[in-house]
């Protein structure tokens, strides 16, 4: 199965990797697009205006149809491992506004229904399909729906290009991002401070006292788990609502499990903490071609990162060759003592031993990757490692191995992992609309440690390969099928199919 794999996925590549010379009519602009890494692209924008009532009048709506489908397979499934299929359908409408002396405003009403037979897939079952629905509020009331307000924010802009942002929002930075795969992205509330107004660089400040998972209705604490003691169960020994309870807070899957509301609340920690980051990104006007990136994050008493990475660029011939090196230091601010060094949180158990300190969250990532790129084409061969210290905390869908070693739905940032990485891409796009099939395939070797994370790490080879393409027939409209299958090299009972199609139409 596994040469089948690797030979099915090499022969997909070479197939879309041929130029298209087709003179099919190209897709027409559209007032907004879905970026290769799953972030909305507004093309039309609202400009400066010279009155308030222009403001209103000048803004923009960005409507939006989408659909996605879920199909998970394991190769022999069991009590554990169901084998499921859901859809979601829905849509969004944003509004911006125009600018009027620097001030401006936005929101963003988002929709989803999940389909899915509950008596052949359990809720609780949901892999990549969970984010189709809010699996909390099913389980409480019944509803498949969800009806929300992701977006509600005022801004003001000074200067040529600085900015802040109050309310609800969409927040891209390293440790933070929309994610926008599902049907509903990925938001926080709080103040965002950004500039490009320093030479050669970006900056960008956040205080994000509140985040709105993709599968949530409501916003919740950023770095606190849910369990009977905040959520009220009737009975905190029945383990269906202690399971309940789990998702009414921060459930995201590389969430630590052990910092739970009990947990912080009697070690004397805050369970309402925010999350404080920073992104510095800068090219320095030499005569190379050299960028720096640093980014940080702080919950206060609880954790803190510090990320630092450098890439340079070369011309050789036609080729460009970029070397890339990544450092991340993790800083335990208390929350080691309260949950443990493993996210799966289980202070009792022997894998909780097998730690360096098992009441420390001191860890390190190191990371290198060497990139090519010819046209369209980019090659990208990459390792990291998570030092055998303790396992890195990042649950705001912003991924520490990203541009590396990250794959589709690929958790590889615990404790003595290293992950290698063998990446191809056709993008053929410089606007956001793809006229011509953009191509990423990529196979991947986890090497874990079994002895940690409750003895599920075990090693595996992933194949992924993801198409996308915007509809020349409906000009607005686009298509996504990602698909990936998980190897496991002495386990290959639980083997995994992971595969979604998703339709997007903007208006």
């Amino acid at each position: 199965m596994r040469r089948f794999a690797f030979t099915l996925m090499m022969l997909t590549v070479a197939a879309f990797a041929q130029e298209n010379n087709t003179t099919e009519p190209k897709v027409k602009l559209p007032k907004a697009t879905m970026l290769k890494n799953s972030t909305v692209s507004y093309i039309d924008e609202p400009k400066e205006v010279n009155s308030f009532q222009e403001m209103f009048s000048e803004g923009k709506f960005y409507g939006r149809l989408r659909s996605n489908t879920f199909y998970f397979w394991w190769k022999e499934p069991d009590a554990s491992h169901d084998i499921t299929l859901i859809s979601g359908a829905g849509g969004s409408v944003v509004y911006q506004s125009a600018i009027y002396s620097g001030f401006g405003f936005g929101a963003g009403l988002y929709y989803s229904h999940g389909f899915f037979d509950a008596k052949v897939d359990p809720a609780l079952r949901f892999k990549a399909g969970k984010d189709a629905f809010s699996r909390y509020s099913y389980l409480k009331t019944g509803n498949k729906n969800m009806a929300v307000l992701g977006q509600a924010y005022m801004r003001y802009d000074w200067w040529n290009a600085t900015s802040i942002i109050a309310g609800r929002q969409l927040v891209e930075s390293f440790y933070t991002k929309s994610n926008d795969t599902k049907m509903i992205p990925n938001t926080f509330d709080g103040l965002v401070f950004q500039t490009e107004d320093i030479p050669d660089s970006k900056l960008q400040l956040a205080y994000l006292q509140r985040q709105k998972l993709r599968d949530h209705v409501e916003a919740h604490a950023v770095l606190m788990r849910g369990d009977c003691a905040s959520d009220g169960c009737f009975d905190d020994t029945d383990p269906v609502q202690q399971g309940i309870a789990a998702l009414s807070e921060n459930d995201d899957s590389a969430m630590h499990k052990g910092l739970t509301y009990s947990r912080l609340n009697a070690a004397g920690k805050p369970t309402d903490a925010p999350l404080i980051t920073g992104d510095f990104h800068t090219t320095p006007d030499t005569d190379y071609s050299f960028d720096i990136d640093a980014s940080f994050y702080v919950v206060p008493k609880l954790i803190s990162q510090a990320m630092l990475e450098f890439n340079y660029e070369m011309q050789l011939g036609g080729v460009r060759i970029i070397p890339g090196v990544r450092y991340i230091k993790q800083f335990d601010l208390g929350a080691g003592e309260v949950g443990g060094a493993s996210i799966s949180g289980d202070l009792n158990a022997t894998n909780q031993r097998n730690y360096k300190d098992y009441n420390s969250l001191e860890s390190q990532m190191v990371a290198a990757r060497l990139v090519f790129k010819v046209k369209n084409y980019k090659f990208n061969f990459a390792y990291t490692n998570i030092l055998d210290e303790a396992d890195l905390v990042t649950p705001w869908r912003g991924f520490p191995t990203s541009g590396y070693t990250r794959s589709m739905g690929r958790y590889n940032w615990r404790a003595n992992t290293k992950s290698y990485r063998a990446e191809f891409v056709r993008c053929t796009s410089t606007d956001g609309i793809y006229n011509d099939i953009y191509v990423q395939a990529s196979v991947m070797y986890q090497d874990e440690d079994a002895s940690k994370y409750g003895g599920a790490n075990l090693d595996s080879f992933y194949y992924y390969t993801g198409f996308m393409q915007n509809i020349a027939a409906l000009d607005n409209a686009q298509w996504r099928f990602r698909v990936g299958y998980q190897d496991y090299v002495e386990a290959n009972v639980i083997n995994n199919l992971d595969t979604r199609f998703e339709l997007n139409y903007f208006f």
